[in-house]
């Protein structure tokens, strides 16, 4: 008879130890199938949350213009870059709305106010809407139209505020005409979008110019060719981690010139989104560790206790001229067999175990992260099935090592 065959009806014979075997591995395939598919989920999400989120770099500096902030928005660093160029534009054809709040008496106006054009609209050149803390934050909404984007680069279009729109019935495709602060240079610009800011108005007087009612964004270039110039007060970099910082800031030493240049790091969003999925992953992955290392302590306990007990049946098999090696490689193929069906029915409570195991953890962070997309794959199941073979390997060789030292005559004398 093959150790095969044999290892079969010893299964059936013992149903008893099977079962203990089969509930051991059916443990251990659950913890590992569950780990996998946490650090799967959380590795995904983390993945998605860079993507999305990333880490938010402001530059400020004399030498900082449209030029060179698109020199270093090229660099591989870069996912995405927004430099911010403001200036006051007078329309043409309508009139900014005013703060509800009346106008101190005792302020005067100066020659620098009025020469800014505090009174009409502010223009801000930027290149891509989406990358404004209000747009990303989903304070402000585009209500009607499109946002603005870096395709717009050399097109003279604006974002309009809603409340502005509605006093003058303006919508998107209609156009609006904006001139320079001194009034010598005039662009018509066509609205491609409505936004709305749900901000209530100061409770002080304040210019029009500062009024969110009369934010307009236009592309970067459209307002520096107003007149406005090529200097932007700010450009935020969009990178996808904070170890891309440092690099980050040698670039734009090298793009800027020395350290005349302020450089200001905001990661705060990409630490209460991605760390604690990073903490939840490391934990999964000790959890495999420790699942592996255990679980192959266990089974070798057990099968090393059941080559003690079987000594009398090992004994007669030594006998009969069997060989060895056959010996333990029937032990292995009785603890192998039980890998299978336990890993089937793995699959059915792994992934609730994962799930469940997530939202425990996650729910202990002080900010809450959003709870990973747990999708079970092919290669989850894969990476169980080997680990479980080694542990099978592990369990059954290491213990049938005493296998080698035994002799079939002092057995079977000991057993009379």
């Amino acid at each position: 008879m093959n150790f095969v065959k044999r290892a079969a009806l010893s299964l059936v014979a013992r149903r008893a130890k099977t079962s203990l075997l089969l509930g051991i591995f059916l443990v251990i395939c659950t913890l590992l199938l569950g780990g996998f598919l946490l650090q799967g989920a959380t590795s995904r999400q983390e993945a998605e949350a860079q993507r999305r989120i990333g880490v938010d770099v402001t530059v400020r500096g004399d030498r900082l213009t449209l030029a060179t902030a698109a020199a270093l928005g090229s660099s591989p660093l870069v996912e995405r870059y927004n430099p911010l160029l403001r200036g006051a534009a007078k329309p043409s054809g309508l009139t900014p709305l005013t703060s509800d709040v009346p106008k101190p008496d005792d302020s005067k106006p100066d020659d620098a106010t009025e020469g800014a054009g505090q009174d009409g609209l502010m223009l801000n050149g930027i290149r891509d809407s989406e990358m404004l803390l209000d747009f990303a934050s989903g304070r402000s909404r585009i209500v009607a139209g499109r946002a603005l984007t870096e395709k717009d680069a050399g097109r003279r279009v604006v974002l309009i505020e809603q409340r502005l729109a509605e006093k003058y019935e303006l919508k998107a495709g209609d156009t609006v005409g904006l001139r320079s602060s001194d009034g010598r240079r005039t662009e018509t610009f066509e609205i491609i979008g409505l936004y709305e800011d749900p901000r209530p108005d100061p409770s002080q007087w304040v210019a029009p110019s500062e009024l969110i009612a009369n934010q307009v964004y236009a592309p970067a270039p459209a307002v520096s060719a107003l007149g406005f110039g090529t200097k932007p007060s700010t450009t935020v970099f969009k990178i996808g981690s904070p170890e891309r910082a440092e690099r980050l800031h040698a670039e734009a030493a090298r793009v800027l010139g020395g350290d005349g240049f302020r450089f200001d790091v905001n990661d705060k969003a990409f630490r209460d989104q991605v760390l604690p999925l990073r903490r939840v992953g490391t934990f999964a992955g000790s959890l495999l560790w420790l699942i592996a290392l255990s679980g192959a302590v266990i089974l070798g306990l057990i099968v090393l206790l059941t080559i003690k007990e079987r000594r009398d049946e090992l004994g007669m098999l030594l006998a009969l001229g069997e060989k060895k090696w056959k010996l333990i490689a029937q032990h292995t193929v009785e603890v192998t067999a039980l890998l299978l069906p336990a890993l089937a029915l793995a699959a059915l409570g792994a992934q609730s175990f994962a799930e469940e195991a997530g939202e425990t953890l996650l729910a202990r962070e002080e900010h809450t992260a959003s709870l990973p997309e747990v999708r079970m794959e092919a290669a989850d199941l894969g990476r169980v099935a080997g680990i479980g073979l080694g542990i099978s390997l592990v369990a059954t060789v290491v213990p049938g090592v005493g296998i080698l030292r035994l002799h079939p005559r002092s057995i079977l004398t000991h057993t009379e």
